[in-house]
């Protein structure tokens, strides 16, 4: 499940050739820089909603929304039809397709929204690929950095395989779902249609029509008043 077309629907995005090449997904991360230079074509289609920085090399299509306090550095490529949220913040090397939502205090760096991806609230997303309608809940982060500042590693048919990637967040495959407050750890990949329950701290790789979700019980016990 580690080639791009595993994962993605690669119809779904106009940047399907940042793929090309690519036995494995994660191998895209570190071609957006040059594939952005090679390809943004520097305009803005895009409506204002009060004030907002937008950077010399930043591409947005017809239809976007550009809330009141996004700050969008650049070089970037951002779709049609998108909700780009206030307080947005796109750092740079960013790719964001079609119809989708990049919401308030959300944060974006070398990463790619394919069409119709949902980064709707207080998100971090950091060197990471989004799927056709993949959606983070409130206060998702995609940690992208080892503490131990290592290359990221990836069981492959039981056997470690070193990525080559210091920086590496998540691949997050089309329609998948990551509840609120979840934690995915570097080098995470979840399969097409898979959830991940709130607050789960996930690492590794959650295949295709999965569930991950918390086993811990909540205790409910008898409110007693307190002594005076």
């Amino acid at each position: 499940m580690f080639k791009p077309e595993d994962l993605f629907d690669l119809s779904q995005t106009d940047h399907a050739a940042l793929f090309k090449d690519c036995t494995h997904a994660w191998e895209a991360l570190p071609k957006i820089k040059e594939y952005i230079r090679a390809n943004l074509k520097r305009e803005l289609k895009n409506k204002c909603e009060g004030r907002a920085f937008i950077g010399d090399d930043v591409f947005v299509g017809e239809g976007t929304v550009v809330e009141d306090g996004v700050m969008i550095k650049g070089p970037a490529i951002i779709g049609r039809n998108c909700q780009i949220r206030h307080n947005a913040y796109f750092r740079e090397n960013v790719i964001v397709g079609d119809n989708c939502v990049v919401g308030n205090s959300s944060e974006l760096k070398n990463s790619v929204l394919f069409n119709g991806a949902n980064v709707p609230h207080f998100n971090y997303v950091g060197d990471s690929i989004l799927g056709h309608k993949a959606h983070l809940g409130a206060g998702v982060v995609l940690s992208n950095i080892k503490s131990t500042k290592e290359n990221i590693w990836i069981m492959i048919e039981g056997q470690p395989r070193d990525t080559g990637l210091r920086k590496f967040g998540a691949l997050v495959g089309d329609f998948a779902e990551i509840g609120c407050n979840a934690v995915l750890n570097p080098g995470s990949i979840i399969g097409r249609n898979s959830i991940i329950y709130p607050n789960v701290c996930w690492r590794e790789v959650l295949p295709d029509n999965m569930i991950a979700k918390n086993k811990a019980e909540v205790d409910v016990v008898v409110l007693r008043p307190r002594s005076s």
